[in-house]
């Protein structure tokens, strides 16, 4: 059989996001960065925990997301929580505003990877969890967790 490969190096994924929100229209959008920026994520130097994203003027930026400065910088080192924005097409900037002040979703990042080279967001809309959702998330995950050893 052929090895597929995709190119893809996940960097960071935001594992809270898929536990406090139900997710739907997963997205691929670049990011915008600047200086050292791109040299700390390929040392996976990033983090997505808090991080969220707005559409202002048009355009949608991230917000929190804290990229580690480069140790190997200098004084040129960027703001670790500085805005960034998301390149995006306008009619699908347009979708997800639409969705956002229409039907009550948030937008949130799933992961940050590369692809080939280039740095790249995985967002999606979320709708919040009501705290009785999240116990049956886990009472899934704990059955699934109990079966998987049962087979082994």
């Amino acid at each position: 059989m052929a090895k597929v490969e995709t190119g893809i190096k996940i960097i960071s994924s935001n594992k809270k996001a898929h536990f406090n929100y139900f997710l739907s229209e997963f997205t691929e959008c670049g990011l915008v960065l600047v200086g050292t920026e791109i040299k700390s994520l390929r040392t996976h130097g990033c983090s997505l925990n808090d991080a969220y994203i707005i559409i202002r003027n048009g355009e949608m930026e991230v917000l929190n997301m804290h990229i580690n400065p480069y140790e190997k910088g200098n004084i040129f080192n960027h703001d670790p929580l500085r805005n960034r924005k998301l390149l995006l097409h306008k009619r699908e900037i347009k979708f997800f505003d639409e969705k956002v002040k229409r039907e009550g979703y948030t937008i949130v990042p799933t992961r940050v990877y590369l692809k080939r080279g280039r740095a790249k967001m995985e967002i999606a809309l979320a709708k919040g969890k009501k705290l009785y959702d999240k116990r049956e998330t886990i009472k899934e995950r704990d059955i699934k967790r109990k079966l998987k050893s049962g087979e082994e």
